[in-house]
């Protein structure tokens, strides 16, 4: 088989999707399934939406465009700020939109306005994490400027959490969010339909009894495809861990030195004997093709160093074989970089149970609309 290659067990990902979402709901809690962490592979985007999830989100067009031509037709939020040289490929691909710029919702509204549709803007603030966000009388001020623009309308405002600062989201700051909700909807007259309240790393909160009661979506992309906390990098209950895995081949392997063989004071024999066989081996993949560092190894091996090109790994027992494979278990980092390097194929198990049929999902278009 190709070496190296990323092995998808889409089971695990509809599973971890469905489990997700059934356990929101009762909250009033709608999942956006984030795509950006797998560059918008089509069967992923797929089982996603098959474990339940009904909107998409991508932080590039490049990936909502791939989505796209391979036929997907569920609405697809862009979760970062458009870049002004994008907007006309951005409405017709993307209902919605994550902004904080005004300049960049007036050039949305001109492409939309030559598309003929309308596209539809969440405002993001700034409440802790010191990444992207407005200020609350900011945000007051564009939803108010925003009543005066035709070709896009004005469907929630949302947060971030957690993904610069690595700090746990405080409860108090969602609940703040709900407030902003409120205020701007009696400021402005405008209904806040989405109060879309950060992403994985606030899942633990909500789950746990934190309630602010306008919060009503979450972006969730590591929790879905790794089952993980992204801030303690836990297992999440219930879910797959498991539904990537990373392969690499041996391309060299060395025994121990003899000066292994010395005794050390203290050491039985089988101890010496473990130091014997022990060794290196380069394995072909390397921090150009994916984050090393963020890999978990199987037993018996561990990382001593990697270049652009290799990793190196400690052997404990007998040394690895030249032309044999081995296998990782992958952060979100390593998941990112490597889904995006040429030189990884990625291979998709389990599809036989997806659903291909386009009378069962309706088209992005309707779902904006309702």
């Amino acid at each position: 088989m190709t070496t190296p290659r990323i092995e998808v067990d889409l089971t695990k990902i509809r599973q971890n999707a469905r489990k997700l979402v059934d356990c929101l709901a009762p909250l009033g809690i709608s999942v956006v399934g984030v795509t950006k962490g797998v560059c918008g592979h089509p069967e992923i985007a797929r089982a996603m939406l098959d474990g339940g999830v009904t909107v998409l989100g991508d932080a590039r067009v490049s990936n909502v465009e791939r989505m796209r031509t391979a036929g997907i037709t569920s609405p697809i939020v862009l979760i970062r700020t458009p870049m002004l040289s994008q907007v006309d490929r951005i409405v017709p691909t993307c209902g919605t939109s994550l902004n904080t710029d005004f300049g960049v919702i007036e050039a949305l509204s001109n492409a939309a306005r030559r598309a003929g549709c309308i596209h539809r803007v969440i405002l993001m603030t700034e409440m802790g994490d010191e990444r992207e966000g407005l200020s609350p009388s900011a945000m007051r001020d564009i939803a108010q400027r925003m009543m005066g623009l035709a070709g896009v309308s004005l469907a929630g405002i949302g947060s971030n959490f957690s993904c610069l600062t690595g700090r746990t989201p405080p409860p108090m700051a969602m609940h703040a969010l709900s407030r902003l909700a409120a205020t701007i909807e009696r400021d402005c007259g405008i209904p806040m339909r989405i109060v879309s309240g950060g992403n994985s790393a606030n899942l633990a909160s909500l789950l746990g009894g934190v309630r602010p009661e306008r919060i009503n979506q979450l972006r969730l992309g590591e929790a879905i495809l790794l089952g993980r906390d992204p801030l303690t990098h836990q297992p999440i209950d219930g879910l797959a861990t498991d539904a990537f895995t990373l392969v690499a081949e041996v391309i060299e392997s060395t025994m121990d030195a003899p000066t292994s063989l010395r005794r050390s004071p203290g050491s039985s024999a089988s101890q010496r004997s473990a130091r014997i066989r022990g060794g290196k081996s380069l394995i072909a993949l390397g921090d150009q093709d994916t984050d090393t560092r963020g890999l978990s190894f199987q037993d018996g091996l561990t990382r001593q160093g990697s270049t652009s090109d290799h990793l190196i790994l400690r052997t404990m027992h007998s040394p690895l074989v030249v032309g044999s494979e081995v296998q990782f278990q992958p952060s979100y980092s390593a998941l990112m970089r490597a889904m995006s390097a040429t030189d990884i194929a990625v291979e998709v198990s389990n599809t036989h149970d997806m659903v291909r049929s386009s009378s069962q999902r309706k088209s992005h278009l309707d779902l904006e609309r309702a």
